[in-house]
């Protein structure tokens, strides 16, 4: 059964707006609510981007990077210098 890439595209940007009342209502550095409403977004992603190669054999320009705690980007601790742009 294949998803209508514009009903996952849907399903993806109401993750995206759950995700952004998330952060803006924050309630801690470890929000639960938070961590629930980026993994529904790396789903929804996921769907969508599987709907529409299904449909039109077309990929994002974007990816969900899985990552463990020892290989996060912003944390200074875990390349031993901080991030500069």
């Amino acid at each position: 059964m294949s998803t209508d890439p514009r009903v996952a595209l849907s399903v993806l940007i109401g993750c995206l707006e759950e995700h952004l009342s998330a952060v803006a209502a924050k309630r801690g550095a470890q929000d639960a609510s938070i961590s629930s409403a980026f993994l529904a977004v790396a789903d929804a992603f996921e769907e969508y981007e599987d709907a529409l190669y299904e449909s039109y054999e077309e990929f994002l320009p974007l990816s969900v990077v899985e990552e463990s705690d020892d290989d996060d980007p912003y944390d200074e601790d875990s390349r031993g210098e901080p991030i500069t742009t």
